[in-house]
């Protein structure tokens, strides 16, 4: 293995820049016909600011997305760029540089994470990529600062894989922190959570971040499921039973379809001491006639359709009619009045909806779970939960 400052060669980039076929000049005939694949630019439309906001350095980003010339093309560049992060993460581990090592392989997780997110027409090179992203991140997480741990929770006779990460108690001065449950969407996974997390570690709370149900590493064998009071149930238990974390303040989150599932829980149990939702939808059927194709194909696959009208009919389980009257805890409702996958006035059913004290942030210039304005409502959020669990 390379040593990690041999790692640092500026050479060691050329040579993975080179195995990305980089952009030529076209003229603009040229240039719409051979770059604009449609599948490419509607994931750039809808995602662009997601992938920088949640790690995939912007120098990273540009070169990689201008290289791409199909969608066929977009696993393996993603792919491509994330093995040079984690040939130098591995470097740097195997020369005692583990903090150094936890960054690098963040940064290769999330880069073979979203090669895989929605690229769901070559099932094996998604999954290459998504073990990858595992592996990746589990080997950063135990020299990350605040330092992880991979953890197992039991659910109807398998497990659900997560990441605990704790606050330093050190610095925040709380030997046992409340707990926030952070539920992933339909197409991210616990590896894409440090950026969302970093807040509430910063406030001392503890971070449980699982892959539920149709997500993550649980996609492949298990479906989507509307009722996801019953995983979030399994993740309480599995709090309950560890001395270290305060299982007397917990509360939930949601990003997404997550945005979903975490007011979904709030619903059912009455324990969860606050709720966040960050552009979730209140109706998933009604959302589903207008979703993107990629987000269309990634429900048909991971609720294990056979089709788009089975898929459509699995839809209408996800709801929070006749449901959202039952969060009484503080909710914190986020909502992009410029979203294109999930339409924003979903959000302001659920705050509207929702018995207990709600904060409705709505932002005008704001997309898909406002990653274009993370600066307009991450932080805020934080505060706001700290003020719940840790007051």
């Amino acid at each position: 293995m390379r040593s990690y400052r041999d790692s640092l060669i500026p050479a060691l980039i050329c040579v993975h820049l080179k195995q990305i076929k980089m952009p030529e000049f076209r003229t603009e005939g040229e240039e719409e016909d051979d770059m604009n694949d449609t599948t490419v630019a509607a994931a750039l439309q809808h995602w662009a600011p997601r992938l920088v906001a949640n790690g995939v350095p912007l120098t990273d980003f540009q070169e990689v997305t201008a290289a791409i010339a199909t969608w066929d093309d977009w696993c393996a560049a993603w792919s491509t760029r994330a093995a040079v992060h984690e040939e130098m993460g591995r470097a740097a581990l195997a020369d005692g540089y583990t903090l150094s090592a936890a960054d690098h392989l963040k940064t290769a997780a999330v880069c073979y994470h979203f090669g895989k997110f929605l690229f769901m027409h070559d099932p094996a090179q998604m999954r290459t990529a998504h073990d990858k992203a595992i592996d990746c991140h589990r080997t950063a997480l135990p020299f990350m600062r605040p330092p992880g741990e991979r953890i197992e929770i039991p659910y109807e006779g398998t497990t659900l894989k997560a990441n605990l990460r704790k606050p330093i108690a050190a610095v925040v001065g709380i030997d046992t922190p409340p707990v926030l449950i952070m539920c992933v969407g339909l197409d991210s996974t616990k590896e894409e959570m440090d950026a969302y997390a970093v807040p509430f570690l910063d406030r001392g709370i503890a971070i449980v971040a699982f892959d539920g149900p149709g997500q993550g590493e649980a996609e492949y064998d298990l479906p989507i499921r509307g009722d996801y009071e019953a995983p979030v149930g399994a993740v309480l238990a599995w709090i309950d039973a560890r001395d270290a974390l305060n299982g007397d303040r917990v509360a939930i989150w949601g990003v997404s379809l997550g945005g979903y599932y975490a007011p979904r829980a709030a619903a059912h149990h009455d324990r969860l001491k606050a709720c966040v939702s960050l552009t979730g939808p209140f109706n998933w059927a009604e959302a589903w006639k207008t979703l993107p194709d990629l987000t269309r194909a990634a429900f048909i696959a991971r609720s294990h359709s056979a089709s788009a009208e089975e898929a459509g009919d699995k839809a209408t389980a996800l709801t929070l009619e006749g449901v959202v009257r039952n969060i009484r805890c503080p909710i914190f409702v986020v909502a992009g009045k410029q979203d294109r996958v999930i339409p924003w006035d979903h959000a302001k059913r659920i705050a509207d909806g929702a018995s207990g004290p709600v904060t409705f942030l709505a932002l005008d210039d704001a997309g898909h779970v406002a990653n274009n304005r993370t600066y307009r409502y991450r932080l805020q959020s934080a505060d706001w939960m700290a003020d719940i669990l840790c007051g």
